[in-house]
């Protein structure tokens, strides 16, 4: 899949309206699993500010290494960098109010281990937010943006996914013209 630059990617998907639908305020902790280079993680550490703490996870070093340039930047010293996959492990244990997935849920190799290590880094009552590719063809102009429709997941399937990890579904809604969001609770 292309990786387009955030100015791009602005053109079709804004990140502060996928915070204001997650619902993320200051002092809380959210792991930003599949962080890439920070085009959520960035937002997420200014609304949690100085009090909370935001951990970004990806198994590119180089993508994370472009995170870490920025947030230096930006003066952001609330960013947690964790080099690994969705599926070797939670960022920390108990600790996230919110688990955010940015479109790479399809991506993981083993959805039910990323789910449960989801589970592990929230408290008792937080929320895992999926926001996904609709599984649809999607063109910019006449550009396919996205992976292969054969690899993503339908609103359905993801919700399936996730019940089956032991979260009870809170909401599913379009997300922009591309996208679904999936908010969920753990018991």
């Amino acid at each position: 899949m292309k990786y387009h630059n955030d100015e791009e990617r602005r053109q079709w998907q804004d990140a502060d309206t996928v915070l204001d639908a997650v619902g993320v305020g200051p002092g809380q902790v959210v792991a930003d699993v599949g962080a890439g280079d920070g085009y959520f993680t960035l937002p997420f550490a200014r609304r949690v500010g100085p009090q909370g703490i935001v951990y970004a996870a990806d198994p590119s070093v180089e993508r994370l290494n472009r995170l870490h340039e920025l947030a230096e930047e930006e003066g952001l010293e609330n960013i947690r960098i964790r080099a690994l996959t969705a599926e070797e492990g939670a960022v920390c244990e108990g600790c996230a109010d919110l688990v955010f997935y940015g479109i790479c849920l399809h991506d993981f190799a083993d959805q039910g281990a990323a789910l449960r290590n989801a589970m592990t880094a929230l408290k008792p009552g937080g929320r895992l937010a999926n926001l996904d590719w609709k599984k649809e063809e999607t063109l910019l102009n006449g550009e396919r943006l996205g992976p292969p429709v054969e690899i993503r997941f339908s609103e359905e399937e993801a919700a399936g996914m996730i019940r089956e990890a032991g979260f009870t579904i809170e909401s599913v809604a379009p997300s922009g013209t591309y996208h679904y969001l999936i908010l969920a609770r753990r018991p």
